[in-house]
């Protein structure tokens, strides 16, 4: 692993058709193989899975925000996400929004104090790992079957990713914000939406447990506009600091939180309404 090594600068003339369509397979495959037996095991398992995730993440934002280094305040950060994701394997998921909190603080602190270059970035990490990673534990121990509402949540966002990926590049079109993310169309919103609404039909017709399909439906369009903002989000931040990729983690294809932004914040969407609305609208029985 070149864990090092520091975030690749952005080179707009790499990528192409066949790089972006490998890098896509390959990670899905790698993340699924690794997500899916784990989501099976069971929540605490999945938890567990959710945990080294979130400590992967930490060390990938504290990098990038933070000058290239790890360190005490990626010790800070990593350390906040780790106590936030556990406290929810045991059901206090406000013990750790607690936790997020006090971390996000004690992050912010020890950046200014070590002398990083952007101490509120990094106090961010905390708030942007932590978080989602409660949400998508909370969300697998939630109601009749949380292992449904996780399936039908990895099936959207992968399916948005790759309808937008092949949209975007047979149709090609006008840029969605070019200043952030130079790839993205409106076809490939459009195409990542479908592809979602397809996963949603197709859900509800396979699991006579799944809500209906026009709820489904209407569930995935909308996860998959937030997806694609939580990947309009990395861009934005891996194009503040000049990077290219979150980190070298997986090798020609760039880091965890290149593979998994959009889950992050569909994942935080789904968890929150459904807390706010108890689940009727999407209740799987």
């Amino acid at each position: 692993m070149s864990g090092d090594t520091a975030p690749r600068v952005a080179d707009p003339a790499a990528g192409g058709w066949a790089r972006g369509l490998k890098a896509r397979s390959v990670s899905a495959l790698l993340l699924a193989a690794i997500a899916v037996p784990a989501l099976l095991a069971g929540p605490f398992v999945f938890g567990v899975f959710v945990c080294a995730g979130a400590v992967i993440l930490a060390w990938e934002w504290t990098r990038l925000c933070g000058d290239g280094r790890f360190g005490r305040t990626g010790l800070v950060v990593a350390g906040s996400a780790l106590g936030a994701a556990y406290a929810a394997t045991r059901g206090l998921e406000s013990l750790g929004v607690g936790v997020v909190a006090l971390g996000a603080v004690a992050a912010f602190l020890t950046a200014r104090g070590s002398g990083r270059a952007s101490p509120l970035w990094v106090g961010a990490g905390p708030i942007y790992i932590g978080l989602p990673a409660i949400a998508l534990i909370w969300l697998r121990g939630y109601g009749a079957d949380g292992e449904r509402v996780i399936v039908w949540l990895m099936l959207t966002v992968w399916a948005t990713d790759i309808g937008a990926f092949f949209a975007g590049r047979l149709i090609g079109g006008p840029r969605i914000a070019p200043a952030l993310s130079p790839n993205k169309t409106w076809a490939g919103l459009a195409g990542g939406v479908t592809a979602a609404i397809a996963i949603g039909l197709t859900v509800a017709a396979l699991d006579r447990l799944a809500p209906g399909p026009a709820a489904l439906a209407l569930g995935g369009a909308l996860l998959a506009v937030i997806a694609q903002a939580g990947d309009f989000a990395e861009s934005a931040v891996k194009r503040r600091f000049g990077a290219k990729d979150s980190s070298a983690l997986i090798p020609g294809h760039g880091g965890l939180f290149d593979r998994v932004d959009g889950l992050i914040a569909a994942g935080g969407a789904l968890a929150l309404f459904q807390w706010a609305s108890g689940g009727a609208s999407l209740a799987w029985r």
